[in-house]
């Protein structure tokens, strides 16, 4: 790290010039980015798609006895992976950057591509329906996590938030386990109860009352069963009812207990999916947290270059497959660019961080998550600021 520039060295009124020069070499967003979207939206609808087509096949064969045991458990992991696939893609590659306002700037856009008409309403079952409510996701991310990276205020400080674990007497082989458990169940025991409570407590400082600590699993409870209702409840009886039970009339009990085993494989594998390519972006030993809010935007740009990283790059395909998370630096940088334009961002961005001497950290996600596991145990620790 000493080869670096420490953070007080940073001309940060120059970089913050040249940060802002990008987007007149890129242009504003068009037609173009707004087709590319299109594109990423048609193929996670058709990995998810695909899958129902091996659910149906599989279920087919299995009631004409063509197919049993090992075969026909292989067309259901298909089918499990090519739905988690869509589900995060879904997330990652539309909500994600729609909801930022991404292509709101996009000349003649529709209306429900839009941040203010995406997933709004019923159209959540449309556009976006998870564990997690939209709008409180929103808050949550776009403002709670980008205008507070690396803080104490950023809910996806994972330092922070897994004290609990690293703090605790477990033996480190479990806390590794228990690590692997909770990524294939993220969304729901974290996302769904922690964007609620934050959007709560956002409401709740207007209004001056004490803010919520945590909210409870118990419906009975008054957050409780405000968590069911709009976020637990609407995701899992489409997803864990509706759907198995449309099995029936073609395949009888048996075709609704193989929607429903491949349904929860499929949710597992969006969960470890969604958290391989979301949480190592700001999460290992050589990334920055930071003990006060930035006090300029020059300071602002600093801390989202020290504070993440990117993953390997280069064809829509891979980037695809990474969610567009692949370009952290980039995105925190302008978090309301479409993806496409992060592509033609990345090697403006690389120079400028060369020129000001800062590490510009790019590697494959598999050994940041091995990076963020060793984080999330206690092995290792974020960097503080003061000590650069």
């Amino acid at each position: 790290m000493g080869t670096y520039a420490r953070y007080k060295d940073v001309d940060q009124n120059e970089l913050q010039k040249d940060i802002e020069t990008i987007k007149e070499t890129i242009g504003t967003p068009s037609q173009d980015d707004f087709h590319h979207l299109l594109k990423l939206e048609r193929w996670g609808r058709a990995s998810t798609a695909l899958g129902f087509i091996v659910l149906l096949l599989g279920s087919y064969l299995e009631t004409t006895q063509s197919w049993h045991g090992i075969n026909f458990w292989l067309l259901m992991i298909i089918a499990a992976i090519l739905m988690g696939i869509g589900n995060v893609s879904r997330w990652a590659n539309v909500a994600h950057p729609i909801l930022h306002g991404a292509y709101d700037k996009v000349p003649n856009i529709p209306y429900r591509y839009t941040k203010a008409g995406f997933a709004k309403g019923y159209r959540r079952y449309i556009d976006w329906l998870d564990w997690i409510k939209p709008s409180a996701w929103e808050y949550e991310h776009n403002i709670m996590h980008h205008y507070h990276l690396g803080e104490d205020e950023d809910p996806d400080n994972v330092e922070n938030n897994v004290r609990w674990l690293t703090s605790s007497n477990m033996p480190m082989w479990i806390r590794y386990l228990v690590v692997y458990l909770f990524a294939g169940t993220w969304k729901l025991t974290y996302y769904a109860p922690n964007t609620l409570k934050i959007l709560e407590n956002k409401k709740r400082r207007k209004k001056s009352l004490p803010e919520t600590k945590k909210y409870h699993l118990n419906p009975m409870h008054p957050n409780g069963f405000e968590l069911w209702r709009h976020y637990i409840l609407p995701y899992a009886i489409v997803k864990f009812i509706m759907i198995p039970l449309a099995f029936y009339p073609f395949f009888g009990i048996e075709g609704v207990i193989n929607a429903l085993v491949v349904s929860i494989m499929a949710e597992y594998i969006a969960n470890l999916h969604s958290f391989l390519v979301i949480v190592p972006n700001h999460s290992a030993e050589d990334i920055y947290r930071f003990a006060t809010p930035h006090k300029s935007t020059g300071e602002f740009y600093l801390r989202q270059i020290m504070g993440s990283v990117n993953y390997n790059t280069g064809s829509d395909l891979i980037d695809f497959g990474h969610g567009w998370l692949n370009y952290q630096v980039e995105h925190h940088l302008f978090p309301n660019l479409p993806l496409s334009q992060y592509q033609k961002m990345q090697p403006i961005v690389k120079e400028i961080c060369k020129k000001h001497n800062l590490e510009y950290r790019q590697e494959s996600v598999f050994k940041r998550i091995l990076m963020t596991a060793d984080l999330m145990v206690g092995k290792t620790k974020l960097l503080k600021i003061d000590s650069i």
